[in-house]
């Protein structure tokens, strides 16, 4: 039912919406969906607090619980936004706690690890970080945490973006899968996988077409990064571009 403010955090907020989920998910499964996703986000700028860690961990391990009794395979996003001027040691740091958190609660609740995927923010740098951080760094801290706090029976891990250019995700995806891991490590991203779909087709009906086909491209280099196989050539200019917008919300 999305993201409010939290009272007594740090200017900080929580996901509502688990009253009424069981009889929600279960007229879902009736209509033929077979998967959920509920989003929460943690803010590093703003602590986090403990409050907002834990509440952030409970409400997405009570919908797991909830979705996989309604017979949904629940996606588990707990984003690490990325605004901030931290560096990639302080996001390890708190991405570690979230986790943490996440797969205690979600282990309270008796979720099937096996029926569920994990939908995590990469480890990077803040956006407005003056140290910025190379695909290989990024593979390396990333999965270090996985390795740390991901048990190895959730089947997926399927990063979600959060405001990396449509290259910088597709890099860092790729960096990951130089080596096989206990997980299938993919991706689940929004805006980097339409922005420059969206841009070129602009709403204007003789676009489609290029629109169509950008789309496909980005497609196929995600295909291929979680192959391991992406090179990055003839990427444009348009999709090294970075999508950060701090305080963003949808």
């Amino acid at each position: 039912m999305g993201l409010v403010p939290l009272p007594g955090s740090n200017n900080e907020s929580w996901c509502q919406g688990l009253d009424g989920l069981s009889s929600r998910t279960a007229a879902y499964y009736q209509q033929g969906a077979r998967f959920a996703k509920w989003r929460t986000v943690v803010s590093i700028p703003n602590g986090p607090s403990a409050l907002a860690v834990k509440e952030a961990a409970w409400g997405l391990a009570r919908y797991a619980a909830i979705s996989q009794d309604s017979g949904l395979v629940p996606i588990v996003e707990p984003e690490i936004l990325l605004d901030g001027d931290h560096g990639i040691d302080r996001t390890f740091k708190v991405a570690q706690k979230v986790w943490a958190e996440v797969f205690f609660y979600l282990a309270e609740n008796n979720v099937m690890f096996e029926g569920i995927l994990l939908k995590p923010s990469m480890v990077t740098p803040g956006a407005e970080s003056k140290d910025k951080a190379t695909p290989q760094q990024v593979a390396d801290y990333t999965l270090k945490l996985l390795h740390r706090r991901i048990p190895p029976a959730v089947p997926g891990i399927m990063f979600l973006s959060g405001g990396q250019s449509e290259v910088e995700a597709t890099l860092n995806l790729n960096a990951m899968n130089q080596s096989p891991n206990p997980w299938h490590v993919s991706f689940s991203y929004a805006r980097a996988l339409q922005n420059t779909c969206l841009k070129t087709w602009g709403g204007r009906p003789e676009s489609v077409k290029a629109a169509q086909d950008t789309l496909l491209v980005r497609a196929k280099a995600n295909s291929l990064a979680q192959l391991g196989k992406y090179t990055g050539e003839g990427e444009s200019e348009e999709a090294k571009k970075g999508m950060f917008v701090k305080g963003y919300v949808y």
